[in-house]
This record gives C-alpha cells, sequence and structure tokens, in this order.
C-alpha cells in the first residue's frame, strides 16, 4: 500500500515538472529591445523568434529562423528605427495600400479629396496610407500556451481627427501575430463603425530574404494567373492579362512593382508564394480575404517584398470607374477578418 501510494507521488511529481517544461516550448514576452518596448515570440522547438514593436506601427521587425532574419531590416537596429522610421519588416499599410491614382478617392458614390495641408498625405500619387508608422497601438493580449505564443493589439482609427478628415470611415484595427508549429500567422480584423458601407484597399508590406544566399540565385513561386496592367505612375489602369512569364521565375531580370490577382488555391483556400534557392525557401500563404499581391523586387536591395493585399493596386477607384468589380466592402457594424502565414523549411 505504502509502496503503490509513493509511486503515485512519484508520478505526480514527474507530471508536475513535464507540463511546464512541455509549455515552455512556445512564450510571449514583454521587453526592452535596444531602449524600445517590444514583444518576443518564441517557438523554442522549431527555433523561430518573432519580434514585435507596437509603438512604430505595431510593425513585426524580425522574424529569426535558426538565428537568421527571413525579413529585410535596414536600420541597425529596432532602436535606430525608432529614431529613423524606415522600410523593414512587415508593415500595414491602411486605410490603403500602395498608390491611389489621384488626390482622393470615391466611396459609395461620393467623391473625398484629400487636404494636403494636413501632411498626411505626401505625395502626388498618395500611397500607403497613414498609419505605417502610427505609435497608437494598444497591447491588448500577451500569451503562451502549450500550442502557440501570440500577441493581439488594436489601434482605434476614429479618436484621430487627421485622419478621419482624410477617410472618414470611423473603424478600428486590430492585430494578432501569433507563432505555431514553426510558422507565423499575421490576423487582421477590421471593424467599421460608420453608418455607410466601407471600402477596403488596405495590405501589408512584408519583404523577405534568404539568408546567406545572394538575391541573384532565388527563385519566386507565384499563386496568380493575371496580372494588373501599370501606367508611368505604377498605377494600376484596371485591365488584367495573363502572365507571360515563367513560374517560378528568376529574380534578375524581372524588376516589378506590380499587382497580380486571380490566384491559384489550394484545398483550404490558401493561394501559395515563395521565394527558395535550393532547398530554402521562404513560403507565403494568403488566406481566402486577399485576392491579390503586389511583387516589388527592389533593384538594389537583397529582398523581394510579396504584399497581401485585400484588392489590386487603386482598386477603390476603378471600382468606382467600372473596372474592377472585385473591391471588397465592410458592412456598417460588420467586421472584416483576413490572415496570411509566413513558414520556412531549409533555414
Amino acid at each position: 500500500m505504502l509502496k503503490n501510494i509513493f509511486r503515485t507521488q512519484i508520478a505526480l511529481l514527474l507530471l508536475a515538472f513535464t507540463i511546464p517544461a512541455f509549455s515552455q516550448n512556445y512564450t510571449a514576452k514583454k521587453m526592452v529591445d535596444h531602449g524600445v518596448d517590444i514583444i518576443r515570440l518564441t517557438d523554442a522547438s522549431h527555433g523561430v523568434e518573432a519580434s514585435v514593436v507596437p509603438s512604430i506601427g505595431n510593425r513585426l521587425y524580425e522574424m529569426n529562423v535558426h538565428g537568421k532574419n527571413i525579413l529585410n531590416f535596414t536600420p541597425a537596429n529596432v532602436g535606430e528605427l525608432k529614431k529613423n522610421p524606415a522600410g523593414g519588416g512587415i508593415p500595414f499599410l491602411a486605410p490603403w495600400a500602395n498608390r491611389l491614382g489621384e488626390e482622393d478617392f470615391w466611396a459609395n458614390g461620393k467623391k473625398y479629396t484629400f487636404n494636403m495641408t494636413l501632411g498626411n498625405v505626401h505625395k502626388d500619387v498618395p500611397i500607403h496610407g497613414f498609419v505605417t508608422n502610427a505609435p497608437d497601438w494598444e497591447v491588448t493580449e500577451v500569451k503562451a500556451d502549450g500550442k502557440s505564443a501570440h500577441v493581439t493589439s488594436r489601434l482605434q482609427f476614429w479618436k484621430h481627427p487627421d485622419w478621419m478628415a482624410q477617410w472618414p470611415f470611423a473603424q478600428e484595427y486590430e492585430m494578432t501575430y501569433q507563432l505555431s508549429n514553426g510558422a507565423l500567422e499575421v490576423r487582421l480584423t477590421v471593424t467599421n463603425l460608420s453608418t455607410d458601407p466601407m471600402p477596403l484597399g488596405l495590405g501589408f508590406h512584408p519583404c523577405y530574404r534568404i539568408p546567406d544566399v545572394d538575391r541573384d540565385q532565388w527563385m519566386v513561386g507565384l499563386a496568380a494567373r493575371k496580372v494588373a496592367v501599370n501606367d508611368s505612375r505604377l498605377v494600376a489602369t484596371g485591365e488584367l492579362k495573363p502572365i507571360d512569364m515563367p513560374n517560378p521565375f528568376p529574380v534578375p531580370g524581372h524588376p516589378l512593382d506590380t499587382s497580380f490577382t486571380d490566384f491559384e488555391r489550394d484545398s483550404s483556400g490558401m493561394a501559395h508564394f515563395s521565394i527558395a534557392s535550393g532547398a530554402k525557401k521562404v513560403e507565403i500563404l494568403f488566406g481566402p480575404q486577399y485576392p491579390a499581391a503586389v511583387i516589388y523586387t527592389p533593384a538594389t536591395t537583397q529582398t523581394v517584398c510579396i504584399e497581401p493585399m485585400a484588392g489590386i493596386t487603386n482598386a477603390i477607384n476603378l471600382n468606382h470607374e467600372g473596372k474592377y468589380p472585385d473591391l471588397q466592402t465592410v458592412a456598417p457594424g460588420a467586421k472584416w477578418v483576413a490572415s496570411f502565414w509566413v513558414r520556412t523549411s531549409g533555414i
């Protein structure tokens, strides 16, 4: 009898040590990196670590796989990014991504013209919205368990008069970065708090790299069947045509800043894009709510940008012109939820 009690106690003790050890595979921690508050997510068993800086547009600036960042990140560190916000990582572009054709946009049959004196629309061809470096994201949850690690943050667009003056749709963004089974999910929820249907033209601008391999050796895999024709300003005209390039295609000889659409999808509705060199691969999976991608191959940088988009470039104005019927909208009081995933192999 005593032996059985002793064995039970030993078993319970072993279990008590085993469960925490298992759950510690995933961690989600608030930290300070080069003087900047960040959230770091870790999947130890797959050697993946993702770091988010909420105060710079809630940007994920590193996704280290076995210690090597697969995201292009040009500053020396996040402290330098804080001093001089620039490109790199996974910037969020809203309320529109990429380029609009004019200094205005159309919604629900009405024309809204930007006030260029407010300083948040900077170019003759407005690009990338207002929130890329927004410091106002509120972290609402940081959590890890035995299956994943995640951080969720919220941005209340409607609280900003200068944004509302330019884009008068009251809305909120909720973004979750989650690591699970070696893959990163970026999940976005958009809530329309206004009384009118809200057009969606937003997206992300992630730029990827294969560590230790020159870009001239990379191949880009496309999930798309059609390409959007651009004008001289790199604004889509509304004309779509079949892709006339190899798939996958080598990076050299293919300078792009172009929208693609009409995706091939697997049985789960995922569209698979990738960059690869031999056995090394970075794969980007677009969920069903992302029907378009911008592929950008900058001439002088060791990166390729594969950008999930809610519509092709200038989708909102093209829809008004009757040239893009696939514009997505969010009904008053409704939510729009979309995800894309990043995973690697051989790195």
